[in-house]
């Protein structure tokens, strides 16, 4: 089905809505973003490989690795692995850190940045156990998605993963990501077939959905444990509404 935005061209034919103000914006800067329970900066391999290991390492088993297109299975690949591609502007890789232990125990990136038409994608995201389902999980997200658009004014976001990749496509529903759809046989990796779930963020859904996760991010919404009292998905739901 064709959209529109209500605009026709000269001979009647629908095309998209004129951005006679669009200009191109700046890439991400290679500068650290900080929240309450922790901060993203920038991946230093001397600094935060070692300790990435050991955070990743207490997983019981490589399970983490099975949908990114990498895995390792000693420091050594790792460590080659970061100073080798890890280092560059695109994907611009960033370490989250916890502010408790002040220990790197995530990351991830921004990549295939498009600053002439405002698209940037999220990716690379692998977090320790410590990290999974925290705070500081949800809010590294938001520090991100809040530098795409109130700092850096892209239009649009993006999160892909594998099809079969439930946890990573429940986790983009529940950060506000909309799903746009399968793009079949996308890619390959690890010698086999990727389909790729697309989702995505736009300049327009931004107000309301950085306005839930700010409430959710409220210290009263969190008990003296950091647990939540009211889940993301209920104030992101009343933000879609508002849409």
């Amino acid at each position: 089905m064709l959209t529109s935005n209500g605009d026709l061209n000269a001979i009647g034919q629908p095309i998209g809505s004129p951005l006679p103000n669009w200009q191109e914006r700046r890439r991400p800067p290679r500068s650290s973003m900080v929240g309450r329970c922790g901060r993203l900066e920038i991946l230093d391999p001397d600094a935060h490989s070692h300790d990435l290991w050991q955070a990743f390492s207490i997983a019981q088993n490589d399970g983490n690795w099975t949908y990114l297109p990498y895995a390792f299975t000693t420091f050594g690949e790792f460590e080659a692995w970061i100073r080798n591609d890890c280092i560059h502007d695109d994907p611009l890789f960033h370490v989250i850190v916890d502010s408790t232990t002040r220990k790197p125990v995530g990351l991830a990136s921004y990549l295939r940045i498009e600053p002439k038409v405002g698209v940037i994608e999220v990716g690379h995201i692998h977090y320790a156990p410590s990290l999974q389902r925290t705070t500081l999980a949800t809010e590294a997200m938001f520090l991100m998605m809040s530098r795409v658009f109130d700092e850096l004014g892209y239009r649009r976001y993006e999160w892909k993963c594998d099809s079969l990749n439930v946890p990573s496509r429940n986790a983009a529903l529940r950060l506000g990501f909309t799903f746009e759809g399968i793009f079949r046989q996308a890619t390959v990796y690890k010698s086999r077939n990727r389909d790729t779930a697309w989702f995505s963020v736009t300049d327009s859904d931004w107000p309301s959905l950085k306005a839930a996760h700010l409430a959710w991010l409220k210290p009263e919404n969190h008990d003296e444990n950091n647990n939540q009292r009211q889940q993301l998905s209920h104030f992101v739901k009343a933000a879609s509404k508002k849409r």
